[in-house]
């Protein structure tokens, strides 16, 4: 592995977290550095990190406020 996607991985904790819990990307960085990106989207997809994540969430929990306040009435 390079050392700049070494360098890219430490500096993100949910980089290494994810790296430890799916060991195969280790193999897969190691031998094409260029799937760095493929990494990168797949942490965002599966941590929820992407911005219509949270987008949704918001809305979620708007949804769930404003149930809270029908009831209330």
């Amino acid at each position: 592995m390079t050392l700049d996607i070494q360098f890219k991985l430490k500096s993100n904790p949910n980089y290494i977290k994810y790296l430890r819990e799916n060991s195969y990307w280790y193999k897969i960085l190691t031998r094409d550095p260029s799937m760095y990106k493929e990494f990168v989207n797949e942490v965002k997809v599966n941590y929820k990190l992407r911005p219509i994540d949270k987008i949704n969430d918001a809305l979620s929990t708007i949804e769930m406020l404003q149930s809270i306040m029908s009831t209330m009435k």
